[in-house]
């Protein structure tokens, strides 16, 4: 979901922006309000005022419930971009709620045979 700027022909606005603006550009986006989105999520409305008019970010500890009510990857909503991917990490993020995390868990249980024979399976399907 990465922005394209039309008017300069380039994604730099979006991508510029700070993470209180994108914030707030997602709010709206989604057709919330900003009351809405303040009783989701337990942040004041006055404090997403000052993300816009101050230039301000939320705190962290605030990131993962703005995420969660969005319903937004943490990645997309601090770069502007996607995923992760496109921003060459080597790391990615996993929802403790979903089954990619308990597939993660179960796999690091296992002895190096067993993954090796897990790798090749998933090789195997992606030939397919």
């Amino acid at each position: 979901m990465i922005k394209f700027d039309i008017q300069n022909n380039s994604t730099r606005g979006y991508l510029d922006m700070t993470i209180g603006e994108r914030v707030i550009e997602l709010v709206r986006e989604q057709g919330m309000t900003q009351k809405e989105f303040s009783e989701k999520t337990g942040i004041p409305q006055s404090t997403m005022s000052s993300w816009k008019g101050k230039k301000q970010n939320p705190s962290i500890d605030k990131l993962k419930v703005i995420c969660d009510v969005l319903k937004v990857d943490p990645y997309y909503l601090i770069s502007g971009t996607e995923s992760n991917e496109t921003l060459k990490n080597d790391y990615v993020t996993v929802y403790k709620d979903n089954d990619e995390y308990q597939m993660l868990m179960e796999y690091r249980k296992l002895d190096n045979d067993s993954k090796n024979r897990i790798q090749g399976y998933i090789s195997a399907l992606r030939e397919k």
